[in-house]
C-alpha cells in the first residue's frame, strides 16, 4: 500500500524510541494514529504534554479522555472528521488539556492525513506542543494593544475637543463643544458640571443632564464643602473612585446626586497663568477608578478647556466694550418727527478674526430742522475696529452740526469731507444725506460714494433713485473736488424713503446691481409698516450672515392734518449744471403746490427761473435758491436767489430787437413785491407772492 498525502512530517524508523531531534529541540511531541486499527501512538514528549505516563496509556484515543475535556474532545473530533471528509491533507487546532493537578493548559496540534491510492485515509501523523506561554503572550499583546487603542482613542478625543475648542468664541460655544457628541461624552461621563470663579464665589454655567441641578449650587462660596470649591482652593484635581468615597468626602452634595447612580467622578481646576478661573466636574456611572493614563488625559483636557474659556471670556469682554462703544456712537433715541414714520436698525457684523473686530463705522442719524424739515443721514466709515467707530462718532456729530446750522445739503457734505480730511486718520467714509420737507414732500439728496437710496410707493412698488455722487468723505478734499450735486425728488404721502449701508445689499458672488435688485424686490414684498419692514430686512441680513455691518433708516411721509407754516427749502445751483437747475425748478413747483399756491405755480417758477439764470449769467460762482412760506396778515411765498456778487441788478429797458433787460420787468410784473438785500460779500434778490389760505 502506498501512502498518499503530506510529507511534511516523516517519523524515523525506530520512532517513538528515538523521536525526531528537531521536534525534541523545539519541545514538540509527535503522534501516529493508525485509522485502520484505531491505535494512537505517542512519543515521550507527547506523553508529557498530555500528562499521561506510558504505563498508564493503552494506545487507544479514548484513554486520553481524562486529559481532554468533553467539549474540547467534541470540537477536535468534528474538526478531524471534517478534514477527512473534505479531502484535506492537514488540520490544526488549539485545545485545552486538564493536567493531573486539575489545571487547564493550552495545547496545539497539527495533523497530516495520509491516504492510499484510492484516496482513503489510512493514517494521521502529527505533532502536539504546549501553547500556554504562546497564548499568554498573545493575550498580553492583545491587552497591550487594547490599552494602546483606548489610550489612542482618549488622545483622539482630547485632540478633537481641543480642535473644536479652538473655534469657540464665547463661553456658550465652549459649553456646547463639551456637550457635543464628539466631545467629553466619548469619555463616558454621565454628567458634566462647570463653574466660573467670580470674586470669592463659583457661579455654575453648565450642568447636565437636564434635571440634575442641585438646589443651592448655582452660586457657591469657594470655602464651602463642595468638590469644585476644593479644586479651586487647592489647584489640584480631585479623583473620586467610589460612591463610598464620594459620600464620605462630600456628605452635603452626595444625597442630591444619588439618583444619577454615580460610581466615580473627576473634578478639575481650570487654571490659566497659575490662577483658577473655574472648575469642571465629570461624573461617571459605569466605572470605578482612573488609571494614571486617564488622569493625565483629563488633566490635559482641563488645561485646554481653561485656555479656551479664558479666550472666550476675553472675547466677550471685548465684544461688550465694542458694542458699548458702538451704541454710544449711534443716536440714543430717534426724535419723533411730525409728518413722518421713522424706523432705524443696526446689525453688527460677526467677524471671524481677532477680538474687537465686531464693530464697524456704519451709522445713521435723523436731524429735525426748522420749517417742518428733517435731515436723514446714512454712512459707513472704512474699517471694522474701534478706530472706525470713533471716526464715525465724530463724523455723525459734525454732520448734525452743519445741518443744524442751516447749510445746504451740498455744503453739509463738503464741510464734512474737509473735516474728515483734516482729522488725523487714514480712513475715508461714504455717506448719503437727504433733507426732506415733510409739508411738500420735496427731498434734496447728496451722495458721497454711497449706494443709492430706494423709494417704495403707496402701491407697493419699489425703485432705485439714481443720485449723482461725489467722492467719499475725506477723499474729495484730498483730491480737490468738493462738488456734491444735489438730486431732488418728491415723496407723495405714504411713500417710504430707504437709506442703507452696503452690508444690506452686497452678497457673496453677486455684484452690487444684482444686490440692489434683490433688495428692491424684498422691499416691494415686505409689510407696509416701516418698523415691521425694517425688522424684516434685518432678519434677512441675519439669515444671510456676512462680515459687514448693516445700518438702515426708513422714513415714510404721512399726510399732514393741516398745512404747516414756515416751510423752507433750499438748493445750491452750480454754473453749467443743467440738472441742478432742473432740480431747483422741480423743488419750487412742488413747494408751491404743497403750500397752497397751485394757482400761481407757473408765475413763481418763471420768476425763480429768471432770477437763477441772471445770477448764473452775470456773476461768478453758484447761486443758492431758497423758497419758503411766510404767515402774517397775508400768506406769502417767498423766493430768494443768493449769489456772491455785490453788484446790484439794474432795471433796463429792452431795445426793439433785443431781449436783454426784460428780466426785471418780468419780475416786477408777476410778483407782488420784490427787492435786493446785501448778504456779506454778495447779495440776495427776493420776491414774494400772495397765496390764499387753505380753508
Amino acid at each position: 500500500m502506498a501512502d498518499r498525502g503530506a510529507s511534511a512530517l516523516s517519523l524515523p524508523a525506530d520512532w517513538p524510541a528515538h523521536p525526531d531531534p528537531i521536534l525534541a529541540l523545539n519541545r514538540m511531541g509527535s503522534f501516529d494514529w493508525d485509522l485502520d486499527s484505531g491505535l494512537f501512538h505517542m512519543d515521550a514528549r507527547a506523553h508529557e504534554i498530555f500528562d499521561m505516563p506510558p504505563e498508564e496509556y493503552d494506545g487507544r484515543p479514548e484513554s486520553l479522555s481524562p486529559r481532554v475535556p468533553p467539549a474540547e474532545a467534541t470540537r477536535l473530533d468534528a474538526l478531524i472528521a471534517q478534514a477527512i471528509k473534505d479531502g484535506s491533507e492537514n488540520y490544526g487546532a488549539y485545545f485545552r488539556v486538564r493536567r493531573r493537578d486539575g489545571t487547564l493548559c493550552w495545547t496545539h496540534t497539527q495533523g497530516y492525513i495520509r491516504r492510499d491510492e484510492t484516496g482513503r485515509p489510512r493514517r494521521i501523523i502529527g505533532i502536539v506542543r504546549d501553547a500556554t506561554e504562546e497564548l499568554r503572550d498573545l493575550a498580553d499583546r492583545r491587552d497591550e494593544a487594547a490599552v494602546d487603542d483606548a489610550r489612542r482613542d482618549q488622545t483622539n478625543i482630547v485632540q478633537l475637543a481641543t480642535a473644536a475648542l479652538a473655534h469657540a468664541r464665547t463661553v456658550r460655544d465652549v459649553i456646547d463643544v463639551l456637550k457635543d457628541t464628539h466631545g467629553l461624552t466619548h469619555l463616558g461621563a454621565t454628567s458634566l458640571v462647570m463653574g466660573l470663579v467670580e470674586a470669592d464665589r463659583i457661579r455654575l454655567i453648565a450642568e447636565g443632564p437636564e434635571g440634575s441641578f442641585v438646589p443651592g449650587t448655582l452660586v457657591t462660596r469657594i470655602d464651602e464643602p463642595y468638590p469644585m470649591s476644593e479644586v479651586v482652593r487647592t489647584l489640584t484635581p480631585r479623583f473620586i473612585e467610589s460612591p463610598d468615597e464620594f459620600s464620605d468626602a462630600y456628605p452635603v452634595l452626595w444625597p442630591h446626586i444619588t439618583d444619577l447612580r454615580i460610581t466615580s467622578a473627576a473634578y478639575l481646576p481650570l487654571i490659566v497663568q497659575a490662577r483658577p478661573i473655574g472648575a469642571m466636574g465629570l461624573l461617571y456611572s459605569d466605572r470605578r477608578g482612573f488609571t494614571p493614563e486617564e488622569r493625565n488625559i483629563l488633566v490635559a483636557l482641563g488645561s485646554s478647556i481653561a485656555q479656551s474659556l479664558q479666550r472666550a471670556m476675553f472675547y466677550e469682554q471685548e465684544k461688550d466694550i465694542a458694542q458699548g462703544l458702538q451704541q454710544a456712537m449711534l443716536p440714543r433715541t430717534i426724535p419723533s418727527v411730525p409728518g413722518a414714520d421713522v424706523a432705524v436698525r443696526y446689525r453688527a457684523a460677526t467677524m471671524g478674526g481677532s477680538l474687537g473686530r465686531d464693530i464697524g463705522g456704519d451709522w445713521y442719524d435723523l436731524i429735525p430742522l426748522p420749517g417742518g424739515r428733517v435731515g436723514a443721514v446714512i454712512g459707513d466709515v472704512q474699517g471694522h475696529d474701534t478706530h472706525a467707530a470713533a471716526v464715525m462718532g465724530q463724523l455723525r456729530i459734525v454732520l448734525k452740526a452743519y445741518a443744524a446750522e442751516g447749510h445746504t445739503p451740498a455744503t453739509v457734505m463738503a464741510r464734512a469731507s474737509v473735516f474728515l480730511h483734516e482729522l488725523d486718520t487714514d480712513r475715508f467714509a461714504t455717506c448719503l444725506y437727504a433733507e426732506t420737507d415733510l409739508s411738500t414732500g420735496v427731498v434734496q439728496m447728496v451722495r458721497a460714494g454711497h449706494i443709492d437710496p430706494l423709494v417704495r410707493g403707496t402701491d407697493g412698488t419699489c425703485r432705485r433713485v439714481a443720485v449723482p455722487g461725489g467722492l467719499p468723505l475725506g477723499l474729495s478734499a484730498e483730491f480737490g473736488s468738493l462738488e456734491y450735486p444735489v438730486a431732488t425728488l418728491e415723496l407723495d404721502p405714504g411713500d417710504t424713503l430707504l437709506l442703507c449701508t452696503d452690508g444690506l445689499v452686497e452678497q457673496p458672488g453677486a455684484d452690487l446691481d444684482d444686490g440692489m435688485r434683490i433688495l428692491t424686490d424684498l422691499i416691494a414684498a415686505g409689510p407696509d409698516d416701516v418698523r415691521e419692514l425694517a425688522d424684516r430686512l434685518i432678519d434677512v441680513a441675519e439669515e444671510r450672515g456676512g462680515d459687514d455691518d448693516v445700518a438702515l433708516l426708513l422714513l415714510r411721509r404721512r399726510r399732514l392734518e393741516s398745512p404747516r407754516a414756515g416751510g423752507r427749502l433750499q438748493q445750491h445751483v452750480a454754473p453749467g449744471d443743467p440738472e441742478a437747475l432742473t432740480g431747483a425748478r422741480h423743488m419750487i413747483r412742488a413747494a408751491v403746490r404743497a403750500w397752497g399756491g397751485r394757482d400761481r405755480a407757473d408765475e413763481v417758477e418763471l420768476v425763480a427761473d429768471e432770477l437763477i439764470t441772471n445770477a448764473l449769467m452775470h456773476t461768478e460762482g453758484a447761486a443758492i435758491v431758497t423758497v419758503r412760506v411766510l404767515d402774517g396778515s397775508d400768506r406769502r411765498l417767498r423766493v430768494e436767489v443768493e449769489d456772491s456778487s455785490s453788484a446790484l441788478p439794474r432795471r433796463r429797458e429792452a431795445g426793439e430787437s433785443g431781449v436783454s433787460g426784460r428780466g426785471l420787468l418780468l419780475v416786477d410784473l408777476l410778483t407782488d413785491v420784490w427787492g435786493v438785500e446785501a448778504r456779506g460779500g454778495g447779495k440776495c434778490v427776493w420776491c414774494e407772492f400772495v397765496v390764499p389760505r387753505r380753508s
